[in-house]
């Protein structure tokens, strides 16, 4: 598969606040690429430099051409913070970001990809925040962009709302689109991406497939058991086992495993009000790789995001 977009050594500095320090990633047609990471991490400059509106060091190649050169019907942009003028209606605003392009895709077409067909015409200023965050994510899409990139595209977009915009988003990477989007939300990257880099003190520390990560990073899975019993009550048996308050924490427990330690614990007289099993995910690994980081350094104050 092709590179839609190829980044090396890119840093960039605002003032004594370093917001990228050699990012160096590779993006091919038709992935998904989710980029997470706290606040102040640098993720909207790095938004910025891949998109050829901020100055960096290093090099930045979309379709093998510089951002600035590529054809703007291939590339769209959704910012995290967007104002479109409140006095229009949705439509007469995708229908305005249309005009900007030679061959746009049909207005009504986008308008029910984004669930506004019903509220097209209402004025933008009496939608909903859901309502026009779909708005503004339908002007990225006018154009048919080959490589979209979605900063925090579902801010304020209810669970229905947020999961039929998910849709959106796989189907137009099924047929072909590479998207770029960063997120706060650990659920919409492992949906959605095909691969996940998390960004901490403008530094990438580590990207792979959300499986990848949470198996590498992500820790055990493991049972919680609500009782008044103290881990030494399993003692002699073959689990790891953690106590605090009114919790007894199983470690290391498969789906495949629940009905044994359960037997185990009524062997063991122990009385319990109830059972929850978790296993890892990418928001564990998240707080492990990023909680590493703000250990090592402490964020920059100040800056861009």
């Amino acid at each position: 598969m092709d590179d839609a977009l190829v980044a090396e050594g890119l840093s960039r500095s605002y003032g004594d606040t370093t917001a990228l320090d050699g990012v160096s990633l590779t993006v091919e047609r038709g992935e998904v690429f989710a980029l997470i990471g706290p606040n102040g991490a640098g993720k909207t400059t790095l938004v910025r430099a891949l998109t050829g509106t901020t100055d960096v060091e290093g090099t930045v190649s979309v379709f093998g051409s510089s951002p600035e050169s590529v054809d703007e019907n291939r590339i769209s942009l959704l910012p995290q913070a967007f104002s479109p003028p409140e006095r229009l209606t949705g439509r007469e605003l995708l229908e305005y970001y249309a005009g900007l392009y030679d061959e746009p895709r049909p207005v009504v077409d986008v308008l029910a990809e984004v669930g506004m067909a019903d509220d097209a015409d209402s004025w933008y200023e009496t939608l909903s925040g859901g309502q026009q965050r779909r708005i503004c994510v339908g002007t990225a899409l006018v154009n048919d962009p080959d490589l979209l990139f979605l900063d925090e595209p579902t801010t304020g977009i209810d669970p229905a709302g947020r999961r039929d915009l998910w849709r959106l988003v796989a189907d137009l990477a099924a047929d072909g689109t590479t998207v770029f989007l960063t997120t706060h939300n650990m659920e919409e990257a492992e949906e959605l991406a095909d691969r996940v880099g998390l960004l901490a003190d403008g530094r990438l520390v580590e990207v792979g497939s959300p499986g990848a990560l949470v198996a590498d990073h992500g820790g055990e899975s493991r049972l919680v058991v609500e009782t008044d019993a103290g881990a030494d009550a399993l003692a002699g048996s073959r689990y790891r086992v953690s106590a605090s308050d009114r919790t007894l924490t199983i470690h290391g427990i498969s789906p495949e495993e629940i009905g044994e330690a359960v037997a185990t614990l009524e062997r063991a007289n122990i009385d319990y009000e109830s059972l929850s099993w978790t296993q890892p995910s990418l928001e564990n690994v998240y707080l492990e790789l990023a909680g590493e980081r703000a250990a090592e350094e402490p964020a920059p104050v100040g800056g861009a995001r």
